[in-house]
């Protein structure tokens, strides 16, 4: 499916990317989803599924903070106080640590909440709101939506493609 335009397509497309995430979270034998693997890719973080499931939830929970500040008429730090973009490895590793230790049954758990959380968000605006470019000031040049876009339906299929590997080990 392209990249969301409209509201119900933000809401279609995370919705289905979601799913499928926990589908495929589903479909891994037991004994792999709880085991840690290298993470050639991503080196020092992401060893496990629930990993992945706790940088997605703490992602959320980023994007409604942002949220909150910028609709408030500040200026969030984005992505975080000390970090920016550029150096956006430093603010992923810290999420590692955060959670680290987290079991999969409780970071699917924060998982499932914050995502409840963000599509509310997402269905309290309109297509406008969401998708004009500069609409508010403190998302910059794009858009909310943007933003959206980046902490679900993009997030979604990354955190599949990162975590894919694991199933084909157990094959």
């Amino acid at each position: 499916m392209p990249r969301p335009t409209d509201k119900n397509s933000l809401l279609q497309l995370s919705e289905t990317n979601f799913n499928k995430l926990l589908d495929f979270i589903e479909s891994i034998p037991e004994d792999y989803r709880y085991m840690s693997y290298e993470n050639e890719e991503l080196n020092d973080r992401d060893r496990t599924v629930s990993d992945v499931m706790c940088h997605l939830h703490e992602w959320h929970l980023m994007m409604m903070q942002w949220y909150e500040v910028g609709m408030s008429g500040e200026k969030p730090a984005i992505p975080a106080e000390d970090v920016t973009w550029q150096t956006l490895p430093v603010l992923n590793r810290r999420i590692y640590r955060k959670y680290k230790g987290t079991e999969l049954d409780h970071a699917l758990t924060l998982l499932r909440e914050s995502h409840a959380k963000v599509m509310a968000l997402i269905l309290k605006h309109s297509d406008e709101e969401l998708f004009t470019k500069k609409r508010y000031s403190w998302t910059g040049a794009t858009s909310l939506g943007a933003y959206l876009i980046s902490a679900t339906s993009s997030h979604y299929d990354w955190a599949l493609k990162t975590i894919r590997p694991i199933k084909r080990l157990s094959t």
